[in-house]
Protein backbone atom coordinates (compact mmCIF):
# COMPACT_ATOMS: atom_id res chain seq x y z
CA UNK A 1 0.00 0.00 0.00
CA UNK A 2 0.98 3.46 -1.07
CA UNK A 3 -1.37 5.51 0.04
CA UNK A 4 -1.66 5.97 4.36
CA UNK A 5 -5.14 7.48 3.61
CA UNK A 6 -6.49 3.91 2.96
CA UNK A 7 -4.67 2.52 6.14
CA UNK A 8 -6.88 2.40 8.96
CA UNK A 9 -4.52 4.95 10.67
CA UNK A 10 -6.98 7.40 12.06
CA UNK A 11 -10.25 6.20 10.93
CA UNK A 12 -13.04 4.50 13.09
CA UNK A 13 -12.67 0.48 12.98
CA UNK A 14 -14.32 -2.96 14.11
CA UNK A 15 -11.92 -4.62 16.31
CA UNK A 16 -12.38 -8.53 15.05
CA UNK A 17 -11.64 -11.35 17.40
CA UNK A 18 -10.78 -14.11 14.89
CA UNK A 19 -7.24 -14.32 13.66
CA UNK A 20 -6.95 -12.68 10.07
CA UNK A 21 -3.77 -12.01 8.66
CA UNK A 22 -5.43 -9.36 6.18
CA UNK A 23 -5.36 -7.00 8.79
CA UNK A 24 -1.90 -5.83 8.44
CA UNK A 25 -1.06 -2.94 6.18
CA UNK A 26 2.34 -2.61 5.06
CA UNK A 27 3.81 0.74 3.67
CA UNK A 28 6.54 1.13 1.63
CA UNK A 29 9.73 3.08 3.66
CA UNK A 30 11.38 3.97 0.20
CA UNK A 31 9.39 7.00 -0.03
CA UNK A 32 10.83 8.79 3.25
CA UNK A 33 14.07 7.60 2.47
CA UNK A 34 13.84 9.46 -0.90
CA UNK A 35 13.87 12.48 0.81
CA UNK A 36 16.81 12.30 2.61
CA UNK A 37 19.44 10.03 0.93
CA UNK A 38 20.33 9.04 -2.50
CA UNK A 39 18.36 5.91 -3.64
CA UNK A 40 20.84 4.82 -6.30
CA UNK A 41 23.91 5.06 -3.49
CA UNK A 42 22.37 2.39 -0.77
CA UNK A 43 21.45 2.21 2.55
CA UNK A 44 23.99 4.28 4.60
CA UNK A 45 23.21 1.90 7.76
CA UNK A 46 21.96 -1.06 8.73
CA UNK A 47 19.58 -1.44 11.72
CA UNK A 48 16.02 -2.74 12.87
CA UNK A 49 12.97 -2.00 14.07
CA UNK A 50 11.77 -3.67 17.58
CA UNK A 51 8.57 -3.60 18.22
CA UNK A 52 7.12 -5.24 21.79
CA UNK A 53 3.34 -5.72 22.21
CA UNK A 54 1.89 -5.83 25.68
CA UNK A 55 -1.90 -6.63 24.56
CA UNK A 56 -1.15 -10.06 22.86
CA UNK A 57 -3.75 -12.84 24.01
CA UNK A 58 -5.16 -15.86 22.22
CA UNK A 59 -7.06 -19.12 23.31
CA UNK A 60 -4.71 -22.52 23.78
CA UNK A 61 -6.49 -26.22 22.89
CA UNK A 62 -8.48 -26.29 25.49
CA UNK A 63 -10.13 -22.41 25.17
CA UNK A 64 -8.24 -20.98 27.99
CA UNK A 65 -6.82 -17.26 27.36
CA UNK A 66 -3.17 -16.97 27.05
CA UNK A 67 -1.10 -14.04 27.71
CA UNK A 68 2.08 -13.07 26.95
CA UNK A 69 4.34 -10.25 25.96
CA UNK A 70 5.22 -10.45 22.04
CA UNK A 71 8.81 -8.87 20.42
CA UNK A 72 9.11 -8.30 16.89
CA UNK A 73 11.98 -7.40 15.38
CA UNK A 74 11.76 -5.93 11.66
CA UNK A 75 14.90 -5.48 9.53
CA UNK A 76 15.71 -2.25 8.39
CA UNK A 77 16.42 -3.32 4.76
CA UNK A 78 12.56 -4.64 4.44
CA UNK A 79 11.07 -2.88 1.27
CA UNK A 80 7.95 -2.07 3.61
CA UNK A 81 6.93 -1.40 7.55
CA UNK A 82 4.22 -2.23 9.10
CA UNK A 83 1.28 0.42 9.50
CA UNK A 84 0.77 0.44 13.76
CA UNK A 85 -3.03 0.41 14.03
CA UNK A 86 -2.70 -2.27 11.75
CA UNK A 87 -0.44 -4.69 13.89
CA UNK A 88 -2.88 -3.74 16.67
CA UNK A 89 -6.00 -4.90 14.90
CA UNK A 90 -3.88 -7.43 13.74
CA UNK A 91 -2.73 -9.04 17.04
CA UNK A 92 -6.52 -8.73 18.73
CA UNK A 93 -7.61 -10.98 16.05
CA UNK A 94 -5.67 -13.44 18.12
CA UNK A 95 -8.22 -12.99 20.87
CA UNK A 96 -10.77 -16.22 20.27
CA UNK A 97 -8.57 -17.96 18.13
CA UNK A 98 -7.28 -21.25 19.14
CA UNK A 99 -3.66 -22.57 18.78
CA UNK A 100 -1.98 -25.54 19.86
CA UNK A 101 0.96 -23.90 21.70
CA UNK A 102 3.03 -21.14 21.91
CA UNK A 103 5.58 -22.20 19.68
CA UNK A 104 2.46 -22.30 17.20
CA UNK A 105 1.38 -18.95 17.72
CA UNK A 106 4.97 -17.72 17.23
CA UNK A 107 5.58 -19.22 13.63
CA UNK A 108 2.14 -17.64 12.90
CA UNK A 109 3.27 -14.39 13.91
CA UNK A 110 6.45 -14.60 12.40
CA UNK A 111 5.15 -15.92 8.91
CA UNK A 112 2.40 -12.96 8.85
CA UNK A 113 4.86 -10.39 9.43
CA UNK A 114 7.28 -11.07 7.29
CA UNK A 115 5.08 -11.35 4.52
CA UNK A 116 4.04 -8.38 5.32
CA UNK A 117 7.45 -6.69 5.57
CA UNK A 118 9.23 -8.43 2.85
CA UNK A 119 12.05 -9.79 5.23
CA UNK A 120 12.32 -12.15 7.84
CA UNK A 121 10.94 -10.70 11.02
CA UNK A 122 12.27 -12.24 14.66
CA UNK A 123 9.53 -13.08 17.16
CA UNK A 124 10.12 -13.88 20.34
CA UNK A 125 7.19 -14.76 22.95
CA UNK A 126 8.13 -13.79 26.92
CA UNK A 127 5.91 -15.02 29.60
CA UNK A 128 5.25 -11.78 31.80
CA UNK A 129 7.78 -13.23 34.53
CA UNK A 130 10.59 -13.04 32.09
CA UNK A 131 9.44 -9.42 31.78
CA UNK A 132 9.41 -8.53 35.26
CA UNK A 133 12.80 -10.40 35.36
CA UNK A 134 14.13 -8.44 32.78
CA UNK A 135 12.90 -5.02 34.83
CA UNK A 136 13.59 -1.38 33.69
CA UNK A 137 17.02 -0.50 32.22
CA UNK A 138 18.24 3.16 32.21
CA UNK A 139 19.25 5.15 29.11
CA UNK A 140 22.67 4.41 28.26
CA UNK A 141 25.34 7.56 28.75
CA UNK A 142 24.84 10.69 29.39
CA UNK A 143 21.48 12.30 29.66
CA UNK A 144 21.93 16.14 27.96
CA UNK A 145 18.70 17.22 29.23
CA UNK A 146 19.94 19.33 32.25
CA UNK A 147 21.74 21.72 29.58
CA UNK A 148 20.37 25.23 30.37
CA UNK A 149 19.49 26.81 27.01
CA UNK A 150 16.58 28.85 25.34
CA UNK A 151 14.58 26.86 23.10
CA UNK A 152 12.70 28.28 20.40
CA UNK A 153 12.53 26.11 16.82
CA UNK A 154 9.79 23.14 17.41
CA UNK A 155 9.46 22.24 13.69
CA UNK A 156 11.31 21.80 10.81
CA UNK A 157 14.22 19.49 12.14
CA UNK A 158 16.71 21.58 11.97
CA UNK A 159 20.24 20.20 11.21
CA UNK A 160 21.84 23.58 11.60
CA UNK A 161 21.66 23.25 15.09
CA UNK A 162 24.25 20.44 15.07
CA UNK A 163 27.94 21.27 15.65
CA UNK A 164 30.99 19.62 16.68
CA UNK A 165 34.83 20.58 17.96
CA UNK A 166 36.92 20.35 15.71
CA UNK A 167 40.16 18.42 16.32
CA UNK A 168 38.73 16.51 19.23
CA UNK A 169 37.82 13.26 18.62
CA UNK A 170 35.86 11.13 21.47
CA UNK A 171 33.86 7.27 21.51
CA UNK A 172 30.56 8.41 24.03
CA UNK A 173 27.23 7.74 24.33
CA UNK A 174 24.31 10.65 25.04
CA UNK A 175 20.83 10.34 25.28
CA UNK A 176 17.95 12.64 25.75
CA UNK A 177 14.14 11.92 27.02
CA UNK A 178 12.95 15.13 25.05
CA UNK A 179 12.57 13.63 21.17
CA UNK A 180 8.55 14.18 20.60
CA UNK A 181 7.34 14.28 17.01
CA UNK A 182 3.33 13.51 15.87
CA UNK A 183 1.66 10.97 14.08
CA UNK A 184 1.39 12.15 10.16
CA UNK A 185 -2.27 11.21 9.74
CA UNK A 186 -3.69 11.99 13.41
CA UNK A 187 -1.43 14.29 14.43
CA UNK A 188 -1.16 12.69 17.97
CA UNK A 189 1.91 12.92 20.00
CA UNK A 190 5.16 10.09 19.49
CA UNK A 191 6.98 10.49 22.67
CA UNK A 192 10.45 9.07 23.02
CA UNK A 193 14.60 8.38 24.26
CA UNK A 194 16.88 8.98 21.59
CA UNK A 195 20.19 7.66 22.41
CA UNK A 196 23.33 8.26 20.41
CA UNK A 197 26.61 6.36 20.38
CA UNK A 198 28.97 7.19 18.48
CA UNK A 199 32.98 7.91 17.38
CA UNK A 200 34.43 11.31 15.96
CA UNK A 201 34.66 14.94 16.37
CA UNK A 202 33.13 15.66 19.85
CA UNK A 203 29.56 17.12 19.46
CA UNK A 204 27.65 20.65 20.60
CA UNK A 205 25.53 18.55 23.48
CA UNK A 206 23.43 22.21 23.38
CA UNK A 207 23.79 22.15 19.49
CA UNK A 208 22.13 18.63 19.75
CA UNK A 209 19.53 18.98 22.49
CA UNK A 210 18.29 21.66 20.33
CA UNK A 211 18.42 20.06 16.88
CA UNK A 212 16.48 17.09 18.97
CA UNK A 213 13.41 19.93 20.05
CA UNK A 214 12.91 21.07 16.36
CA UNK A 215 11.60 17.61 15.93
CA UNK A 216 8.42 18.54 18.54
CA UNK A 217 6.07 19.83 16.20
CA UNK A 218 7.13 17.32 12.75
CA UNK A 219 4.67 15.20 11.43
CA UNK A 220 6.73 11.37 10.64
CA UNK A 221 6.60 7.97 11.41
CA UNK A 222 9.03 7.03 14.05
CA UNK A 223 11.04 4.51 11.95
CA UNK A 224 11.47 7.80 9.56
CA UNK A 225 12.39 10.21 12.40
CA UNK A 226 15.27 8.00 13.09
CA UNK A 227 16.71 8.12 9.94
CA UNK A 228 16.56 11.57 9.73
CA UNK A 229 18.32 12.25 12.96
CA UNK A 230 20.98 9.50 11.84
CA UNK A 231 21.23 10.85 8.33
CA UNK A 232 21.49 14.60 9.98
CA UNK A 233 24.11 14.03 12.34
CA UNK A 234 26.23 11.51 10.34
CA UNK A 235 26.77 14.36 7.52
CA UNK A 236 26.64 17.29 9.63
CA UNK A 237 29.32 15.97 11.92
CA UNK A 238 31.76 13.65 10.02
CA UNK A 239 31.12 10.57 12.42
CA UNK A 240 33.34 7.70 12.09
CA UNK A 241 30.81 5.48 13.43
CA UNK A 242 27.34 6.34 14.38
CA UNK A 243 24.36 4.67 16.33
CA UNK A 244 20.96 6.12 16.85
CA UNK A 245 18.13 4.41 18.84
CA UNK A 246 14.51 5.26 19.35
CA UNK A 247 12.75 4.57 22.26
CA UNK A 248 9.57 5.39 21.99
CA UNK A 249 6.43 5.25 24.28
CA UNK A 250 3.51 2.74 24.17
CA UNK A 251 0.38 3.33 22.67
CA UNK A 252 -2.21 0.90 22.18
CA UNK A 253 0.07 -1.82 23.73
CA UNK A 254 2.39 -1.52 21.19
CA UNK A 255 6.18 0.54 21.84
CA UNK A 256 8.57 0.80 18.45
CA UNK A 257 12.12 1.19 19.53
CA UNK A 258 14.18 1.81 15.57
CA UNK A 259 18.02 1.12 15.50
CA UNK A 260 20.29 2.57 12.99
CA UNK A 261 23.94 2.31 12.63
CA UNK A 262 26.96 2.34 10.40
CA UNK A 263 29.08 0.01 12.56
CA UNK A 264 28.25 -3.33 13.95
CA UNK A 265 24.35 -3.80 14.58
CA UNK A 266 24.54 -4.69 18.63
CA UNK A 267 19.85 -3.93 19.33
CA UNK A 268 19.21 -4.75 22.79
CA UNK A 269 15.61 -4.79 23.74
CA UNK A 270 15.85 -2.37 27.23
CA UNK A 271 12.71 -1.23 28.27
CA UNK A 272 13.17 2.24 29.66
CA UNK A 273 11.48 4.01 32.41
CA UNK A 274 8.64 5.12 29.96
CA UNK A 275 7.86 2.41 28.32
Amino acid sequence: MTDISQSPLGHSCRYLSQYDPALLCPLPRQPGRALLMDPEAGLPFVGVDIWNAMELSWLDAQGKPVVMVGCFELPAHSPQLIESKSLKLYLNSFNQSRFSSCEAVRQCLAQDLSLAAGAAVQVTLKSLERVRQEGVQQAPGLCIDAIDIPIDVYEPPSPDFLAVEAGRVVSETLHSHLLKSNCPVTGQPDWGTLVVDYTGPRLDRAGLLRYLCSFRQHQDFHEHCIERIFVDVRRRCATQRLSISGHYLRRGGLDINPWRTDGGLDARNARLARQ
